[in-house]
């Protein structure tokens, strides 16, 4: 072996998995196809422009204009902001006009109409060429039962789907004669039917643009790559040149939101270069289950965050067990002007050693640095800090031209990153990985309380859950689980606990430690009670074994796990490497040093730019330091600064995801740090009851409030308006953070999806232009999100307005502003 790492965590009984890398066999350039999502955008600004904007997104699905089959999703509508923050392009699912599901079939007759007016809609955009017509969706099952044994019933609803898809492609090329048009569209791969359906397009001169199927069952982690290799096969066999293919529905409910299973679909597709699109399972605007509320990263984003930051080509991964359900699987790039590779990893648990082959002495040297990084699974709905780094060293390579990175510890449903640049000089920075211990509800002590198994191979659809298992029904007055933990030494511990709550209102425990001084533990709404969120509280413990105790508080709280880990630190930090960042412009990339962040710097010069992603727990002030070796611009919120190299620059930053960018006339940056834990010092503050309340709107009492009430009926009349007076003490830019909440929906009688609802608001700021912004739905009426907006305000008074004449605007509990520079 010609080195070892640091261990991610402890070692397990069986032999390594072994995974290999082979940088000198290339599959072909990067194209990031498997970050697509059905219904993952909802309406503009859900999710956020910083949400969207670092995933490159190649495609979405998304419903036509007007269409009854979801309250939201329209593809006109969420177009604005998948385009500006760089997406690819629309599939519009023409059928999704319909309000039932499965659709109404109401003929042929009744559907061209609709056809007509999407298709006109979609060829009036200016757009337009980024969209792509999918006329019908699994007509395998519905309107046409292709599926059916019976040959002869097969051929006569074969024959009937033909004669409606010519009918429908030569609807849609009369209106729009450039139209890319998508199908057949099945809900599972069919060889009888995608072989038929090939020689009739093919004969009839109506076949697609882009082929498209699903792929919905575990089983299509084995069955894909077969799927694929036949299809292709029939093209071949009829003299059809290869399609573009896109999956445009793919995983379960126990896949999405987990790193770990999305790097096993992920790895599958990207290897065969085809598109692929997440499925639609519960609600939209949540990029399929990886964005937290509008603007907050998840496990699941940040996997797909590495994912798009792959460049170069993509080269050959040998996992340990090829096309097998739940097993590690990898998906390696290789970028030899960057001289950089990395490697994205998950899907089992225990340990692995991960060979890199081929690894070039005249691109790397004789030694390579290796960072390994973890992004875990915090839930549907839970927060995930940027992915924690478990090792960075320096590896000789080896004689063969292989380096060995060994992984311990790894854990099922959490995905790795490995990044290799050229060794250079000096030491990386050591790595100091806290303590940390998870401790699963089911195997705790449990009173009044039930485990239920949630997602399983045999039960895909059923929701992610640590372990598969979590503990529910925890609703009598004497409920709780008693946990019962061991730590090494006395001090303060982050204690993060994966939760579901569906009581549509905040739910409470009685946290204790051995059963001393019971604290109230407070837990948002959820989508339903496996839909997991986390919550994240402290507590100081002594050295060793405690049973920490959560009982039921005033309603009912299901419980996944917790996970205890040592504090090392007061202020949280995080340094964003430059040389992983967005970059354009041509900025070069110098491995002369390993020292610091051990992935060398990025030299920009004019015409340069670097943008970082990084991560806030809470809206507030943080600490920003540019590793440089000169001054650089940032800028963040529209807001531009000098930083000066080492000092610390006190910046506002929102709730989740913030980009900054930088720029510099010539700097060798090798990292942005940002640490703090949100500071409100400095921040203007106004409760609800501060505005000037007109035209119905109200304030309204509640215990949720920060201050005991919030403005309500706000809205659904041009005079109902709410103004605050806001006094600035200097001019400049400003983040306004609004708490809000509703929880309005319109359920379409959809079976499985939950319709929620956004609300927005007219933002009228002093003598400016209003401007629309946008509130998801918080899942109940008492549960307060943020929403942050830059403003410009002049010093002293400035009037801050919320209205909206045609609909209701959201709950308004507080607003809060911070100059971005502080």
């Amino acid at each position: 072996m010609a080195g070892t790492l640091p261990t991610a965590g402890p070692a397990a009984a069986a032999d390594p998995q072994r995974v290999t890398v082979d940088l000198a066999a290339s599959e072909g350039p990067v194209m990031r196809g498997a970050n697509g999502t059905l219904y993952g955008l909802s309406d503009d600004g859900v999710p956020s422009d910083a949400m969207l904007a670092p995933l490159k997104i190649t495609s979405i699905s998304q419903k036509p204009e007007g269409g009854a089959q979801h309250p939201n999703g329209d593809a006109l509508t969420v177009s604005k902001s998948f385009f500006r923050n760089g997406g690819g392009e629309i599939n519009v699912m023409m059928q999704d006009i319909y309000a039932k599901w499965p659709y109404e079939d109401l003929g042929i007759e009744d559907y061209l109409p609709k056809v007509d007016k999407i298709v006109k809609e979609v060829a009036a955009d200016p757009n337009s060429e980024h969209f792509v017509y999918i006329p019908f969706n699994e007509p395998d099952q519905i309107w046409y039962n292709l599926g059916t044994s019976d040959q002869a019933q097969y051929e006569i609803n074969r024959d009937r789907f033909f004669r409606d898809w010519k009918t429908v492609y030569e609807r849609i090329r009369a209106i729009d004669p450039n139209a890319r048009i998508a199908g057949p569209n099945e809900s599972g791969y069919h060889t009888r039917l995608l072989t038929d359906f090939l020689a009739f397009a093919e004969r009839e001169n109506v076949l697609p643009q882009i082929m498209t199927w699903h792929e919905l069952d575990s089983s299509s982690l084995k069955n894909f790559q077969g799927n694929y290799d036949n299809y292709r096969s029939i093209e071949r066999g009829l003299g059809i040149a290869p399609l573009k293919i896109n999956i445009d529905e793919y995983a379960n409910r126990r896949d999405l939101s987990v790193p770990g299973q999305l790097a096993q679909w992920v790895a599958m597709f990207e290897r065969n270069k085809v598109y692929a699109n997440q499925a639609y399972w519960d609600a939209a605007g949540n990029l399929d289950g990886n964005v937290v509320r509008s603007n907050i990263p998840n496990g699941g984003w940040w996997y797909f965050r590495w994912y798009a930051g792959l460049t170069g080509d993509t080269v050959r991964v040998t996992p340990p067990h090829a096309n097998t359900v739940d097993t590690l699987q990898g998906l390696a790039s290789y970028d030899r002007k960057r001289r950089q590779a990395q490697v994205l990893l998950g899907g089992s648990a225990g340990d692995a050693d991960v060979v890199v082959q081929n690894v070039s002495r005249s691109a790397f040297g004789r030694t390579v640095t290796a960072t390994v990084a973890e992004a875990a699974w915090s839930g549907y709905e839970g927060q995930h800090a940027a992915p924690r780094v478990l090792a960075r060293t320096k590896v000789k390579v080896a004689a063969d031209g292989t380096v060995t990175v060994p992984l311990r510890g790894l854990h099922k449903m959490s995905a790795y990153r490995i990044v290799l640049i050229p060794g250079g000089s000096g030491t990386p920075a050591a790595v100091s990985v806290p303590w940390s211990a998870s401790y699963e509800a089911e195997d705790a002590a449990i009173t009044d309380g039930r485990v239920y198994t949630q997602g399983t191979v045999s039960n895909a659809n059923g929701y992610a859950a640590s372990g598969t298992k979590d503990v529910g029904s925890l609703n009598q007055a004497t409920s709780k689980v008693d946990f019962t933990v061991d730590v090494p030494k006395a001090g303060t511990y982050d204690l993060a606990i994966l939760y579901g709550n569906q009581s549509g209102t905040p739910a409470t425990q009685q946290l204790s430690v051995d059963g001393r001084d019971p604290v109230t533990v407070s837990y948002p709404s959820t989508e339903n009670w496996t839909y997991r969120a986390k919550k994240d509280v402290t507590v100081d413990l002594p050295a060793g074994e405690h049973v920490l105790t959560l009982a039921k508080g005033d309603t009912e709280v299901t419980l996944d796990r917790i996970d205890l880990t040592a504090r090392t630190s007061a202020v949280p930090s995080a340094s964003y490497e430059a040389t992983l960042a967005d970059i354009s412009g041509r900025p070069s990339f110098d491995y002369s040093s390993s020292a610091g962040v051990g992935t060398g710097s990025l030299v920009l010069r004019p015409g340069d730019r670097a943008v970082f992603d990084a991560y806030a727990p809470r809206d507030g002030y943080y600490s920003v330091v540019p590793r440089a070796s000169a001054p650089v611009r940032l800028e963040v919120h529209g807001q531009k600064v000098t930083a000066v190299p080492g000092k610390a620059l006190r910046l506002y930053l929102v709730a989740g995801n913030n980009r900054i960018a930088m720029t510099a006339k010539a700097a060798s940056v090798r990292s942005l740090d940002v640490s703090g834990n949100g500071s409100t010092s400095g921040v203007l503050s106004y409760e609800g009851a501060s505005a000037t309340l007109a035209g119905g709107a109200e304030l309204v009492d509640s215990v949720h409030a920060s201050a005991g009430s919030y403005i309500g009926w706000l809205g659904n009349s041009a005079t109902s308006t709410a103004e605050f007076t806001v006094d600035a003490p200097r001019p400049g830019r400003y983040m306004l953070v609004i708490s809000y909440a509703h929880n309005e929906r319109r359920d379409n009688g959809h079976s499985y999806n939950t319709d929620i609802m956004s609300r927005t608001a007219d933002l009228t700021v002093g003598t400016g232009a209003p401007r629309t912004v946008t509130f998801k739905n918080t899942w109940g009426w008492d549960d307060y999100w943020t929403v942050g907006v830059p403003v410009d305000l002049k010093a002293g008074s400035n009037k801050v307005t919320f209205a909206n004449a045609s609909s209701w605007a959201p709950n308004i509990d507080r607003i809060e502003l911070g100059r971005v520079i502080g």
